[in-house]
This record gives structure tokens, sequence and C-alpha cells, in this order.
């Protein structure tokens, strides 16, 4: 009778052990799977927003903030042809804040996203943005680019030194070429301080399940061609 007794109560004392030990486990999963997610759910939520940017094509978005995001579906993404008529130099358009005035392209990493001028969270959820610090395209100088690494430069660390680079834009085309692959921190502006020389800074975020990254990956490309549509004196004439 005692040894039954004694049993029962180390049964009894046991339970809570294995409800403790299943706890955790469920709290376990439960992490994972959120952390899993994460990662998903931003890419569905910016791709979300893009499945329903027609409308703003039509009537100009405003932000909280004020900002007027402005589409462009004025830019070809078609390279033009050897007979086209374009001209090594040309009247760049200045583009206003919010405004789409770019697309780029990179064929080889299956990158294709549409460039805003000025940065901020709302444009960086429908493309990438060029800091207003740096050159318009045409211009002499640095292009700095950049985008979320969960959406739109997803595919970034896949670009090869050599690969091209091309950049749409209403008055021409610019191509470049990969010609360095680099990883700095956040509070290093190297890259992205303005240069002499024409040249085309990317970069994003590195890739981080949990949390923001300080360290950013970026590649910096050389100039091959510009392509201007016309001539500075063909747009001043009219």
């Amino acid at each position: 009778m005692a040894e039954k007794q004694q049993k029962s109560a180390a049964g009894k004392a046991n339970v809570p052990f294995y409800l403790l030990t299943a706890g955790c486990v469920i709290v376990l999963c439960a992490a994972l799977l959120f952390a899993a997610a994460i990662v998903p759910y931003e890419k569905v939520r910016t791709y979300l927003n893009i499945a329903f940017m027609d409308t703003m094509k039509i009537t100009p978005s405003t932000g909280l903030d004020g900002l007027v995001i402005k589409e462009n579906d004025q830019i070809s993404t078609e390279k033009p042809t050897e007979n086209a008529g374009v001209s090594g130099e040309g009247e760049i358009l200045r583009p206003k804040f919010g405004e789409q005035y770019a697309v780029l392209q990179c064929e080889s990493a299956a990158i294709n996203v549409p460039v805003y001028w000025g940065s901020s969270a709302e444009l960086l959820d429908r493309g990438a943005c060029q800091s207003t610090s740096s050159v318009v395209l045409g211009d002499t100088g640095n292009v700095v680019i950049d985008a979320h690494v969960n959406t739109f430069f997803a595919n970034l660390n896949q670009i090869k030194e050599g690969d091209e680079i091309v950049l749409f834009t209403e008055y021409g085309v610019f191509t470049y070429t990969a010609s360095e692959l680099v990883t700095f921190e956040s509070t290093n502006k190297k890259y992205v301080l303005p240069t002499d020389e024409d040249r085309l800074t990317l970069y994003t975020c590195q890739a981080q399940v949990l949390g923001t990254s300080a360290t950013r990956i970026g590649v910096l490309c050389e100039l091959k061609e510009k392509q201007f549509y016309q001539t500075s004196g063909e747009g001043a004439a009219e």
C-alpha cells in the first residue's frame, strides 16, 4: 500500500514537468514559425502594393507626410537601335522629389525596378530610391541608388563583375558595367559620396532573418554608354 502511494505521489510530481516541457516546445515552434513568416510577409505586402498601383498612375498618391508620388508610364525600356539618332550628349530632365524618373534593369540578376528621385519609407515600398545628394542620370558624378533587400534588391548579391546594368529614362538610356562588389557598414559613407568620374553605386542591407543589419552590400559600376534621345540644342529650340 505504501509503495502504491509513493508511485502515485511520484506520478503527480512529474505532471508539472511534462506540462512545462510541452509548453516550451509549443513556444519554440511558434517562435520559429513567426521568424519564417517575416520575410514572406514583407514580400507579399510590397507586391500587393504594386498590384494596386494602377489607380495611382491616374491620380498621384499622397502619403501622410504630404509626399506626392508620381508614377511614370512614359519610360520606354527598349534600347535604342543603331539608327535611332541618339547622342552621347543631351538634355537632362531633373525630376521632382517622389517622382519615378527611371527604370533599372539587370538581366543577369533578374532585376527590373522603378527608380524614384528621393528616399522615404513610402517610396522604398514601391521601388528603388536615388539619393538627392547624388547626380541625375546623364550628369557627371556618382549616381547612388538603394532598395530593400527583401523586395526589389533581393538579387543584388547575384550581380557579378562584368554584368551590365541599364537605366532607362524619358530623355535617354544609360548603360553601366559592374566593376566591383563591396561590403561596408552603414556609417561608412565612402561609396555614396560625390565622385569626379561617372559611376553608378547600387546598395542594400545585408540579408537578415530578424531585425535590420548595419552591414551593406553594394555594386560599383563604371559608365559604358550614354544615349540621349535629343541634344540640348534640340531641347532649347522647342
